[in-house]
């Protein structure tokens, strides 16, 4: 068997310029010139915490259904015209409304999202429509036990904050009307605190100038949300939720983890890496390649603006079930007592330097990771500054964050599954708190 060639040197992050601005209206605009297509992305971040889950949901699908001037079908066609497209998504932190165009269509894309951001009417056919889709699209995901155990951990994880529930249910959004989705735009969507990146093959004084000029008469105080603090994880007896004959379980645990700014993030992004956040991690290895419990499971730092936490999470069959727990918890275990190997080190720090890079690589990724930062009120130049701090850990760093984070006694642990044929093994392993099934 021939070695593999080792690893080549880490190549310096190289930060394209950007060019920031605030509006009289308090909109924040960052524009940065990327030329390679003649293109432009724009991304626009609003902050949205606490709206209303059913309209929220429907107006994120709605809002570009019509104005007074325009069709939901004309604001197509027009956008057809410069090469682009406007969508629009929503999470407990914020609405972010996502578009594309050629590089010279860039003026009209902007006047087009003006229109929506000052005059969405949301018409009674549209909301009907759009609110029945969504209704069935929900109501299936509450069939699946993926959607069903994330749901079930975010509640076991939050409690009473507001991230605890983050999917309407399909009779809160069938109860939506269009007279609530015009009050919630008018309460919630409104310039000050929002961010508008730009991203294309444009100057970014021009498109800072296109913005203002499309932008300015989008104002209104409207009514401002914040967030708690997320509460602090609180182990306890593994959380098995029954789904009575599944021939599947679905295996999720929350530990502990520290935002993007905190000085443990570089070593714990490593540790997670290491643990199972990628293909060569020790997890992957063992539950996967080894014994065959599951074909993806994966490990993820999840960031929140109240919050962060590390979830773990895979789909192991019914039968196996407490062996992939046992060998979860004996990886976690593993690393949180012994220091990674060297070359364990260097490959998963190899992974996050070139997995930067190839998130800048295109207009889009770029633009993502842009507005993604700033709704942290960070900006690209922390990029180059967690490079660098990605570089300088060491074996003995990622030891002490593992132990600090990943030891299993501070994880949240919650397993969805038929208990009757899961819950004896899983006993012999940890203490169970069994709860109803899901889909009652």
């Amino acid at each position: 068997m021939r070695e593999l060639p080792a690893l080549g040197p880490n190549r310096p992050l190289k930060l394209p310029k950007v060019v920031e601005q605030t509006l009289p209206n308090g909109l924040t605009v960052l524009a940065i010139r990327r030329p390679a297509v003649p293109l432009v992305e724009v991304r626009l971040r609003v902050p949205f915490a606490r709206a209303n889950l059913g309209r929220a949901a429907v107006l994120t699908q709605t809002m570009l259904s019509g104005t007074a001037e325009h069709s939901g079908i004309e604001i197509a066609a027009e956008l057809q015209k410069v090469g682009g497209g406007l969508n629009a998504g929503a999470d407990p932190d914020r609405l972010l409304v996502s578009g594309n165009a050629l590089a010279g269509g860039l003026d009209r894309l902007l006047e087009i999202m003006a229109s929506v951001l000052t005059g969405a009417a949301y018409p009674a056919d549209e909301v009907a429509t759009e609110r029945g889709r969504l209704a069935d699209r929900i109501r299936v995901a509450l069939s699946q036990p993926a959607h069903l155990a994330r749901e079930a951990l975010l509640r076991r994880v939050y409690g009473k904050h507001p991230y605890a529930v983050q999917t309407p249910t399909p009779e809160q959004v069938r109860a939506v009307t269009p007279g609530g989705l015009r009050t919630l735009h008018a309460d919630r969507v409104h310039p000050a605190g929002a961010i508008l990146v730009i991203v294309g093959d444009v100057a970014p004084q021009k498109a800072i100038d296109a913005a203002e000029r499309a932008l300015s008469g989008w104002d209104g105080a409207g009514k401002e949300a914040s967030l708690p603090k997320a509460p602090e994880l609180e182990p306890g007896p593994l959380t098995l939720v029954d789904r009575p004959e599944a021939v599947q379980s679905s295996l999720r645990l929350a530990l502990p983890a520290v935002p993007r700014t905190h000085p443990d993030h570089a070593a714990l992004q490593l540790a997670n890496l290491v643990f199972g956040g990628y293909f060569s991690s020790r997890w992957v290895e063992n539950i996967r390649e080894d014994k065959g419990y599951t074909y993806g499971p994966h490990s993820m730092i999840e960031h929140a603006v109240a919050g962060s936490s590390l979830v773990v999470a895979a789909e192991v069959a019914t039968e196996v079930t407490a062996p992939a727990l046992l060998e979860t918890l004996y990886e976690l275990g593993r690393l949180a007592s012994l220091p990674p190997r060297s070359d364990e080190l260097e490959q998963a720090r190899q992974y996050a330097l070139g997995t930067l890079q190839l998130g800048m690589s295109t207009q889009a990724g770029l633009a993502g990771l842009a507005v993604t930062y700033a709704g942290f009120g960070l900006r690209l130049d922390y990029l180059a500054d967690h490079a660098e701090r990605l570089a300088k850990v060491t074996v003995d760093d990622v030891a002490e964050a593992a132990a600090r984070y990943l030891a299993p006694a501070r994880a949240v642990s919650l397993v969805l599954g038929d208990a009757d044929r899961i819950e004896p093994a899983l006993s012999a392993l940890t203490p169970v708190a069994r709860v109803g099934s899901e889909t009652e």
